[in-house]
């Protein structure tokens, strides 16, 4: 079964040869088009003519000029709507590639009706509803910027029956949900900031249909998407992060690290790293610690190496206006420029420059500098902030085809960062799902809602899997406590029992803040991730082999499931672990779907269940966790999944 798109090219008019559209017409076999009342519609089958990708093309035209002819020699493959507008659209395979061309500076628009099927894809946001049919975007750039923690922006939307979009990456791409055109998606190009002008318009992209979103996804993932050539560091999934941010904010110095460590150890922690956070620096960019603050970094890390810990050190591409290197920096051309060639932009800690890793001179100096840095204070390895585009002056003038800007800053800066080590985290990623990098999940709030709270970090989790981004670290267990938040015992535990089967935990906020029964819950859970470590590490390699997620929506082992394509409380380790966290304030239970498959409840593991059924008021007190294993036969390609 294959979902509903509505594109945007319907008419009441069909085609002649070199003549004006005067009745249905099919455009690349099976592309059907309809003109009726100044709109182009089309609808596009799937190969079993039961379900369809609708919508309408063209929707910013104006409508003088939507009366196409078929082009000269061209019949079945191209639409001419003025001397200078066209629209090609070829089948390949089970895709079809549509572009329009035009030599002048027009606004071009195709939208996609969302139909009855459900949509995925789509960009990281702070509210990340799912499926993403529940997302309104307005004329939203489409570029990795901080705004709505769009960190991770590709061009990539799946359907639950079996269609994909995917839109060239030369196209200056704004989309529209829900908005501009009511129930549906439009992709729009449009040569205004933050894109540079480009030689006339341009939007292009491909449409696949398969048989349903598994097969679909895994086509995506072989053909667009791509798939990371390596895994992370091992002991980052085994055991938690510890980072000092949400315990000290800027309040970090080596005392209070020495402490935080020392903690872990007296309350029975196992460790992967502590994670030095922000403003250990003498200033923003310097690469050198404060004395004040780390007089002997060198000694310090010799003292945690000795208690059981790895060091890394959050970073960034940033060198603020009061570091003397800013100036040697701006001279040497290592810094963004905008149009007019200034180098200075804000950031969230203070006023500076940008390396510029679209050049190889500055990206090169970057690494040795850091290099250096981590060897002399025996630093194991750096958490890497930022990379969004939007922080670079703007518009940028980077060293990279005026097609792929702005997200070649993006592109470039986390390739360049990636070669330090395999313990290396990035937060930004664009066309860069190959690399073998941990991608951490923006900043959450200690809330619980879709504005940027818990139920997001399930949602997130989809998201970057379903965009290639399988290497997910989940940010800090709790949230980051901005502003009035506060992370509470019910929300750390209940955030920590959602990361559990995740690929790594990360805690900041500590157990003991609360008090001993968080301990032993968190023990417990810790634990639990620990057992587990081993499936989660191969799940991770075969993602490596075969480009299937990590953590998928519950949907993947049941994709003719229209149950499950709904679902976003529960997710997937593999295709045999199903995990339904509480993420609802003061639930002690909740609804459980199983889908297909012979389930073992592994809390009360007496009880075997056989899907797809709905489990209602399942019970889950402050210290459960209700997950499941799909027991009994396995097909061929559960095996290889």
């Amino acid at each position: 079964m294959i979902v509903c798109f509505l594109l945007v090219f319907f008419a009441a008019y069909t085609c002649s040869h070199g003549g004006l559209v005067e009745r249905p017409f099919y455009l690349a076999e099976d592309l059907q088009l309809n003109i009726h009342n100044g709109k182009i519609h089309f609808t596009l089958p799937n190969k079993e003519n039961d379900d369809v990708l609708m919508g309408e093309f063209g929707t910013m035209l104006p409508s003088h000029l939507k009366s196409p002819q078929v082009c000269d020699n061209d019949q079945d493959n191209c639409l001419q709507f003025s001397s200078n507008i066209r629209l090609n659209a070829v089948k390949v395979g089970q895709c079809y590639k549509i572009e329009w061309f035009t030599s002048g500076n027009l606004t071009l628009s195709d939208c996609f009706d969302y139909g009855n099927d459900s949509w995925y894809g789509g960009p990281e946001n702070s509210k990340q509803y799912w499926p993403f049919n529940n997302m309104t975007f307005n004329m939203f750039s489409y570029i990795t910027k901080q705004d709505q923690n769009q960190a991770v922006a590709e061009p990539y939307w799946l359907t639950s029956s079996g269609g994909y979009i995917y839109v060239n990456k030369t196209v200056p791409l704004f989309i529209d949900s829900n908005n501009l055109y009511p129930n549906g998606l439009c992709l729009i190009s449009q040569q205004t900031p933050p894109y540079l002008p480009r030689n006339g318009s341009y939007l292009g992209y491909k449409i696949c249909m398969y048989n349903n979103a598994k097969q679909a996804h895994m086509n995506a993932v072989k053909n667009d998407l791509g798939k990371p050539t390596g895994v992370p560091d091992e002991r980052m999934v085994q055991h938690p992060i510890w980072s000092t941010w949400v315990r000290f904010k800027y309040d970090v110095n080596a005392t209070a690290v020495k402490a935080f460590a020392q903690d872990i150890v007296d309350y029975g922690f196992n460790n992967s790293q502590i994670e030095i956070d922000d403003n250990w620096e003498s200033c923003y960019g310097s690469a050198q610690f404060n004395k004040s603050r780390f007089p002997n970094m060198a000694k310090l890390a010799t003292e945690l190496n000795e208690m059981g810990f790895r060091i890394t050190l959050w970073n960034h591409p940033f060198i603020n206006t009061n570091c003397n290197l800013f100036t040697t920096l701006k001279n040497k051309g290592y810094l963004v420029k905008d149009q007019s060639g200034n180098v200075v932009s804000s950031w969230w800690d203070g006023i500076g420059g940008v390396i510029d890793f679209t050049n190889p001179d500055a990206a090169n100096w970057y690494l040795n500098r850091r290099r250096t840095l981590m060897k002399n204070n025996k630093i194991d390895s750096l958490k890497m902030d930022a990379g969004e585009s939007s922080w670079l002056p703007q518009i940028p003038a980077l060293n990279s085809s005026i097609y792929d800007q702005p997200n070649a800053f993006t592109s470039a800066y986390v390739r360049t960062v990636s070669k330090f080590n395999s313990m290396i985290e990035i937060r930004a990623g664009h066309l860069s799902q190959d690399l073998p990098t941990f991608v951490r999940m923006l900043d959450k709030d200690s809330k619980w809602t879709f504005e940027n709270g818990l139920p997001t970090l399930l949602t997130t989790l989809f998201q970057l899997n379903l965009n290639g981004y399988t290497l997910v670290l989940p940010d800090m267990v709790g949230g980051n406590a901005y502003g009035k938040d506060v992370v509470t015992k019910e929300l750390f535990i209940r955030w920590l029992q959602a990361n559990t089967f995740m690929p790594s935990i990360q805690f900041s906020a500590a157990p003991w803040d609360f008090d001993n029964e968080t301990v032993e819950i968190s023990k417990k859970f810790t634990a639990l991730h620990y057992s587990y470590s081993n499936k989660i590490i191969t799940q991770m390699e075969k993602c490596v082999n075969t480009g299937v997620p990590v953590n998928t929506p519950i949907w993947w082992i049941a994709p003719e499931d229209k149950v499950a394509h709904s679902v976003w409380s529960e997710y997937m380790l593999g295709n045999n672990l199903l995990v339904a966290p509480v993420v609802e304030e003061g639930a002690v239970s909740r609804d459980i779907y199983l889908p297909k498959g012979k389930w073992r409840d592994e809390v009360y593991q007496q009880k075997i269940y056989h899907g797809p059924k709905w489990l209602k008021d399942y019970p889950a007190p402050l210290d459960t966790l209700p997950y499941f294993t799909r027991v009994g036969k396995r097909t061929e390609e559960d095996e290889d999944m």
